[in-house]
């Protein structure tokens, strides 16, 4: 369990250093043109997700997600008391990941973000790009779980456009940004309507994916991907 915590912390700490460094390198770099930076922003992430659910997933299922670990959780894949330690984990490497990427580009260590993203269109983007993630992490872990990693940089790299919110997905990376005043920050005020949007969309998936596959429970073991403690605990 601390091996898969700490690989939960890493991961999700080089997460937020992508999202929140890139998108700092991104706007120095645009001279005013937030397209420009979004595509670098968008691309580093992406990339980034690849590589570290490569990278962990043999650990920890490389989940970096609150709500893929209380998906995962709700179908079986992981046993309920380790929970708590995977979003403790993910929470904490969060902040971490934001705290490292403000000192390598000269800010703050943390600084309350003064970005608005409020309204219904973010908050029913918010939905849509976690229930778009966690479609694409159930229709992976059936058959293809070795595609996952791809699939899911694939997604949140088209999700960034596709979103007006431009797809958090995932509770963890929307509180750590609300710690960074910079061009992925989010206001405090609006953080809990995202995380209560992004939880109902992976809700909404997985019940939809455990009617389109009854046989849900059975695979939920290899989320995000297979990993040995985790087909243990199936196993048993």
């Amino acid at each position: 369990m601390v091996r898969r915590a700490v690989a939960e912390a890493l991961g999700t700490a080089f997460l937020l250093a992508a999202v929140v460094g890139s998108g700092i390198m991104g706007e120095r770099l645009a001279a005013g043109n937030m397209a420009i930076a979004l595509l670098a922003n968008t691309i580093a992430t992406g990339a980034m997700l690849v590589a570290l659910i490569l990278t962990f997933g043999p650990i920890s299922g490389a989940h970096f997600n609150p709500a893929v670990t209380l998906a995962d959780a709700s179908q079986g894949g992981l046993p309920w008391r380790e929970v708590p330690f995977y979003i403790a984990a993910q929470i904490a490497g969060a902040f971490a990941g934001v705290a490292a990427s403000h000192l390598m580009f000269g800010e703050p260590v943390f600084f309350a973000s003064r970005h608005v993203r409020a309204g219904g269109p973010q908050l029913f983007s918010e939905f849509i790009a976690t229930f778009g993630l966690l479609s694409v992490i159930w229709g992976c872990t059936r058959l293809r779980s070795s595609a996952a990693p791809f699939a899911v940089g694939a997604y949140i790299t088209g999700a960034y456009w596709f979103t007006s919110s431009t797809s958090f997905a995932n509770p963890a990376v929307t509180l750590a940004r609300v710690a960074s005043d910079t061009f992925a920050g989010i206001r405090p005020a609006d953080a809990p309507g995202f995380i209560v949007a992004e939880l109902a969309g992976a809700m909404a998936a997985t019940l939809l994916f455990r009617w389109l596959v009854p046989s849900l429970p059975r695979d939920a073991a290899n989320v995000v991907v297979a990993h040995p403690q985790k087909e243990a605990n199936h196993a048993r």
